[in-house]
């Protein structure tokens, strides 16, 4: 039997990997990004008995760990609880994580929960799913950062999609901009 393979460049088609079946004949224009092709190949076959995704590239760019977080999201689940109840969500709904009294509260787009775990315990967790330390009490979800703006002592006044802001420590400063790809 024939394997069904497929190539195309394209930045966008990254979001589409994950959730649709591409077949031989499907196609996609080409788009240039920061100079060069994104080169995606799917290559179908029932021989294959494990996924695998391999990025092979000249640099790791901002855009690439953005990539990479956003595969290793998939199908990934927190648990924390409101009102009595424990909920599963799903982390790539999660904006940010902050400490307040000892207590760990997970906020998404609508809602507010909180958490059992410490903030040190979930930055282990989600380290490689995008989120960054902020400082010595919260964790943004990198994906959600809608603008920075320095403030005084180095220190970032970051704005989420939400509307809320936050204050990312001089600790924290240069390794978001660095993660970010801002100079």
């Amino acid at each position: 039997m024939a394997d069904s393979f497929l190539a195309f460049d394209t930045w966008k088609a990254a979001t589409y990997v994950s959730c649709c079946c591409f077949r031989e004949k499907d196609m996609v224009s080409s788009e240039k990004k920061r100079g060069g092709n994104l080169k995606i190949e799917i290559n179908v076959s029932p021989e294959i008995s494990d996924t695998q995704i391999t990025v092979a590239c000249k640099q790791l760019t901002p855009e690439i760990e953005k990539l990479m977080a956003t595969l290793r999201m998939m199908d990934k689940k927190l648990t924390a609880s409101r009102d009595g109840e424990i909920y599963l969500l799903d982390i790539a709904g999660i904006i940010y994580i902050e400490t307040i009294d000892r207590k760990t509260f997970v906020y998404t787009k609508g809602e507010v929960y909180e958490s059992s775990l410490k903030l040190y315990e979930l930055e282990q967790q989600l380290c490689d799913y995008g989120f960054f330390r902020a400082g010595k009490s919260s964790l943004v979800q990198l994906k959600y950062i809608k603008s920075l703006k320095m403030d005084i002592n180095r220190r970032i006044k970051v704005t989420l999609e939400n509307g809320e802001q936050l204050m990312v420590s001089r600790q924290y400063a240069d390794e978001l901009k660095k993660r970010l790809g801002v100079k």
